[in-house]
């Protein structure tokens, strides 16, 4: 065991300091060689693997790693040498749970997202979103956690902050009611994120309606969810809104859905030719995908009826382009073959007080 010497009988002659920068040195350059050497060596045999895993966890481990074998070559230099090791060891105290977490961390985020970018190969675009929002969710309730802790043990390392920890633990009951109360928010978040996660009731892509507003869902956290919105505007809605009230989701099993196209005409209009040439425009169109094709009369009034064109597509995009190409082709072509069928309200009051002047 070597003795530890008292700060104030140190030697601070140049010798003194140069052999302890020798000391200090070669472990640290033998470190990061031995780093080089492993990772280069990991390298190569990520190469000859099929999976994007390794290569992501080498990606985001390779620095902090590098970090962490230095502290612990400089920890290990220390014990030998008095002139550094009388504060190393307090100060490795509150490094080490800091490059430990660091390395946890950077490898919870490799390992999110080398199994991100294998689920972009799976063929089932729902498979994939499903994938990619479950490991999203559990990597950032993991990485969460791990620098919680870590923040933990470094506090723990001053001594005020351990004192009022004892003093806690001593009136448990006081502390577990205002700790439980201060962090209900946050429980209550990782709750819905984990419940998110393991239900799933939306993913990252789907497209979803609320608050009477479509778009796609961008970024799933833990206690928010955004959503990208045709116009490029991204609304923000907390997570547990979508847990606790109902929402439309467009894209849950599939994007294959049928769209509505309403025309409203005179009810003295013959349905027969609006029929044919409809449905002849839609089965020629590209963007049909041939599951769904329907004229219905919906709604008939003393003024007007009401027509629903039923269309489907392969995708939520390519519905949404048909439904506007069907109803401005259905418009132009009853205003120049049927006009008749198009309603006139102000035509009619026109002529009436024609008549009545008359």
């Amino acid at each position: 065991m070597f003795e530890r010497y008292d700060p104030r009988n140190w030697d601070l002659s140049w010798e003194a300091v140069i052999t302890t920068g020798i000391a200090l040195g070669v472990p640290i350059v033998i470190a990061l060689i031995l780093h080089a050497v492993l990772f280069r060596m990991l390298r190569r045999i990520a190469r000859i693997s099929t999976t994007w895993l390794d290569d992501f966890i080498l990606d985001t481990v390779r620095r902090p790693m590098r970090w962490a074998m230095v502290g612990w070559a400089i920890s290990i230099a220390v014990h030998s040498e008095a002139l550094a090791g009388g504060g190393w060891d307090t100060v490795m105290s509150y490094i080490a749970p800091a490059l430990m977490g660091w390395v946890l961390y950077a490898l919870v985020k490799g390992v999110a997202a080398g199994l991100e970018r294998e689920a972009e190969d799976a063929a089932d675009p729902v498979a994939m979103r499903a994938r990619r929002t479950r490991v999203s969710i559990l990597s950032s309730t993991v990485g969460f956690a791990i620098i919680l802790i870590t923040i933990a043990l470094i506090m723990l390392n001053i001594p005020g902050v351990r004192d009022i920890g004892v003093t806690l633990m001593a009136s448990a009951g006081l502390a577990a009611l205002a700790v439980g109360a201060a962090a209900q928010p946050a429980l209550k978040s990782l709750i819905a994120g984990l419940q998110m996660a393991l239900t799933q009731p939306l993913r990252l892509g789907d497209m979803v309606k609320v608050d009477g507003e479509v778009g796609r869902v961008e970024e799933i956290r833990m206690s928010f969810i955004t959503v990208r919105i045709w116009d490029e505007r991204v609304l923000v809605v907390p997570t547990s809104r979508f847990l606790d009230e109902s929402f439309e989701n467009w894209s849950r099993l599939s994007e294959r859905l049928t769209g509505p196209v309403y025309l409203h005409l005179d009810p003295a209009t013959r349905i027969q030719p609006i029929r044919a040439e409809f449905e002849r425009f839609v089965k020629a169109h590209d963007l049909f995908d041939g599951r769904n094709l329907a004229l219905l009369m919906t709604e008939a009034h003393p003024e007007s009826m009401e027509l629903r064109l039923s269309v489907s597509a392969a995708s939520i995009g390519d519905l949404w382009n048909l439904r506007c190409a069907t109803r401005e082709h259905m418009i132009c072509w009853l205003q120049e073959h049927m006009p008749d069928a198009l309603i006139r309200h102000r035509l009619e009051v026109q002529a009436a007080n024609e008549r009545t002047q008359n």
